[in-house]
């Protein structure tokens, strides 16, 4: 999205030292050049402004796979050019696609014979999967009311208040209602008791989240399901249950393979999971996966035969890469159940170890939970001198990017931090993430007076200070920032992505 503003000439300008050599004017920031230039100059004037990016492996508010193998790497490369979508071109992709949703499907136990093929697609992310299956339901919903001559222009959708920003793009763009399940002080998932007590004849379906992501728990998917089948029976209405797995869908087979979340439940119809999440591919690639082919009703599929044979197609866009699909082909391949419990085994052991550490510190309260997505949510015990937020914006000078939020209605006094953990976070990390932290929590205290009841927290740079008795230019310079900082954290209402 593009923003016009009213700049300068000076700040409509890009000046670059490297690449003077090749260019003698300024290179116009809003406006194509005029003229050519050389490949080296484009590429430095754009690799330099680059650098000023954070680093992707420290940023910890992401769920993105920010690291795979070479060898995928070179695949993605060597596959970056082909359009998905032409699949009369590109057959061994389709194949390959065709490959990756059967895979899912059986891992999320769907009711698939040996002689049958599992009904899904492959998405740009769960956003764009959310948005199929929330029409397949909205649709299947619209067509047994029609049948039964009663209004169909009022559909609504039960979640809960921590679901993803893409449930409320779903619910405005398509005009559904969403009404939302509350939260309330330790306990930060849907209450399934409370879901199923607002599902009326109009509700298209109940989404559960397995890995919220705010603290990474999952929702009680087999309640849900025992509670909404009751007033199914009650009512008639056969409500049904989708699963937003976008998190956890690539965790709880391997890790909890007895939790009963998915297709075993009777009344879950449709699973979503991101690919580029826990399935280990870099960003741009999700799945949806439905029980069985009367799920996803027919007129929502499209039908083309302008790039060769008869293709069917159901998304939102239509050209996309293959490169994702390709590399989320490689990585069940290549890893197997084996590989894929093995790393999701290993991100568990580096986030109790991140856990442990933080806890060491007293400062802080754990809010999530050990069955779950291998993150640490935390809030401070006392937030009466410093917030999360300048515990957050301190963090970055040492690289971390550690979001700091506040949580949904009606928790949103509950203020905290969030470190996921992903393959390529070591447990040298988390224990280099916890000694930032403690050098943070020794800064702030000594910025606000605040005393520590455990000596360890006296840093020597702190001791040193104390025994000047006065603050250097750079330390005056290094609290004016803070409290620039501070000011800005404070109006910030949400670091989740």
């Amino acid at each position: 999205m593009v923003f016009t503003t009213t700049v300068t000439d000076s700040d409509e300008q890009l000046h670059n030292t490297f690449a003077s050599r090749y260019v003698r004017t300024p290179v116009p920031r809003f406006k194509m050049p005029e003229k050519s230039m050389p490949k080296e100059a484009a590429y430095q004037v754009i690799n330099d402004e680059l650098m000023l990016d954070g680093n992707p492996r420290l940023n910890l508010a992401s769920f993105v796979t920010t690291w795979m193998e070479p060898e995928c790497d070179k695949l993605i490369m060597d596959s970056i050019n082909k359009n998905y979508v032409d699949m009369d071109e590109y057959p061994v992709t389709t194949e390959l696609q065709n490959r990756c949703v059967n895979m899912i499907a059986h891992l999320f136990h769907a009711p698939v014979g040996e002689s049958e093929t599992a009904v899904g697609v492959g998405t740009v992310g769960s956003s764009e999967a959310i948005m199929l299956a929330g029409l397949a339901f909205k649709r299947k919903w619209q067509n047994k009311r029609k049948a039964a001559g009663k209004p169909y222009d009022k559909p609504n959708i039960v979640t809960g208040a921590n679901v993803q920003v893409c449930w409320e793009k779903f619910a405005r763009y398509f005009e559904v209602e969403l009404k939302e399940v509350k939260l309330k002080e330790g306990y930060y998932v849907m209450d399934p008791a409370k879901a199923v007590e607002m599902v009326d004849e109009n509700t298209i379906c109940v989404a559960a989240i397995l890995g919220s992501t705010l603290t990474g728990e999952f929702e009680d998917v087999k309640l849900l399901n025992q509670l909404l089948e009751q007033k199914n029976k009650e009512t008639g209405w056969g409500t049904p249950i989708h699963v937003d797995a976008a998190s956890g869908g690539f965790i709880a087979p391997f890790l909890w393979p007895d939790l009963e979340w998915d297709f075993r439940l009777p009344l879950v119809k449709s699973i979503n999971v991101s690919g580029h999440k826990y399935g280990l591919v870099y960003a741009g690639v999700g799945w949806v996966v439905w029980r069985t082919k009367e799920e996803l009703p027919e007129e929502l599929i499209f039908h083309i035969n302008y790039l060769g044979t008869d293709q069917p197609t159901f998304t939102l866009n239509f050209s996309k890469g293959s490169s994702q699909i390709i590399a989320q082909y490689y990585q069940l391949l290549r890893l197997g159940f084996e590989g894929y419990k093995r790393i999701v085994e290993n991100c568990t052991e580096n986030a109790r170890v991140l856990k442990e550490g933080i806890e060491r510190t007293g400062r802080f309260e754990i809010i999530s939970k050990d069955v779950g997505v291998p993150l640490v949510a935390f809030s401070l015990k006392d937030s009466s001198k410093y917030t999360v937020f300048d515990i957050s914006e301190s963090l970055r000078r040492f690289g971390w990017i550690v979001p700091a939020y506040t949580m949904p209605a009606n928790a949103e006094h509950v203020a905290v931090l969030r470190v996921v953990i992903r393959e390529d976070f070591s447990r040298s990390l988390a224990e280099r993430l916890v000694s930032h932290i403690e050098q943070v929590l020794q800064e702030v205290d000594a910025r606000h007076g605040h005393v520590s009841t455990d000596a360890s927290y006296i840093s020597p740079a702190v001791e040193e200070n104390n025994h000047q008795g006065k603050k250097t230019g750079a330390e005056k310079r290094e609290e004016e920032i803070t409290k620039y900082w501070r000011r800005l954290a404070n109006g910030k209402r949400t670091g989740v992505c």
